[in-house]
């Protein structure tokens, strides 16, 4: 397949793209900076593309947007999370629905902060949206691949597990230090897939007959306090201590802080499982002994 990437330099494509390079796909990488061999450049912001490129592509993969947790959120930055997703899906969308011939499907990012904090709900693909920031962006970022006029799945990620960066790569230095824990009471649920499993999902989704929201989560979310212990169990640690909130609360802002690491949702894989995907790492100490080679 001729599949056209964006965002292939973040956590996800970066391990996406070179999968599919190596089963063989043909891969063009859409970049801000000039362009490379198998490279495109392309400018969201003022709704620059060379349509050609994805004219005749077999699909399209996108996956960029601002960093959910990369600067506090002022409101500008806040308003660069959305701006960076809402319309870059939007130019996507227009240029396949404006091709001649549409690629036969387009994967468009999204999140599980779709759902809101939801306690202990589990949430299939079909339970209603929530509330709050993440929420809203998720909600727009959605509407707009929505009129590619192809097959459209909505990749709802969880928290990815990659020792190379995102959140299992910021709380490794802790855990190994022995100064790991839960997250405030630790109740809060966490929806994690291993980076393994998140790309050979998406590569999965290029073929299967599926359409719309798709929960791209390990089948068996974990609590906070369950990550910390597991965590510690595989890296040999004690990892009994408590972060309170007014830590990261001070640090991240309340508001980042409170949606990342204190809240949380239960969500489970039903669209995935029901199709016959099998997950490589099932259960959290599956795949982080997987991934820290443990």
């Amino acid at each position: 397949m001729r599949i056209v990437v964006s965002g292939a330099s973040g956590l996800i494509g970066s391990a996406l793209v070179p999968r599919l390079v190596a089963h063989g796909h043909d891969v063009v990488r859409l970049v801000r900076r000039p362009a490379k061999h198998g490279e495109s450049t392309w400018n969201p912001s003022r709704g620059d593309i060379d349509a050609t490129v994805i004219d005749g592509a077999d699909a399209v993969i996108h996956l960029s947007g601002a960093g959910i947790g990369d600067k506090r959120w002022s409101n500008s930055y806040k308003r660069e999370i959305l701006d960076s997703r809402v319309k870059s899906t939007k130019l996507l969308a227009s240029v396949i629905a404006g091709a001649a011939k549409r690629p036969s499907v387009f994967l468009s990012g999204s999140a599980i902060g779709i759902y809101g904090a939801r306690g202990d709900e589990p949430l299939h693909e079909d339970a209603s949206e929530g509330t709050g920031f993440l929420a809203d962006v998720c909600r727009e970022w959605e509407a707009a691949a929505i009129g590619a006029g192809t097959r459209t799945v909505l990749l709802r990620t969880g928290i990815v597990l990659s020792p190379k960066g995102g959140a299992l790569a910021k709380q490794l230095p802790l855990f190994r230090a022995g100064l790991g824990g839960k997250f405030g009471r630790g109740n809060q649920w966490q929806s994690w897939i291993s980076i393994d499993d998140e790309v050979a999902a998406i590569e999965y989704l290029l073929t299967a007959n599926l359409q719309g929201a798709v929960n791209l989560t390990a089948p068996a979310p974990v609590t906070s306090a369950h990550f910390a212990a597991v965590m510690g169990k595989v890296l040999h640690r004690p990892a009994v201590l408590a972060v309170p909130s007014i830590g990261p609360k001070l640090l991240l802002g309340g508001e980042l802080a409170n949606a990342l690491l204190f809240t949380g949702q239960r969500v489970i894989p039903a669209v995935l499982s029901d199709a016959g995907f099998k997950f490589s790492h099932p259960t959290l100490e599956i795949a982080l002994r997987a991934l820290l080679q443990k």
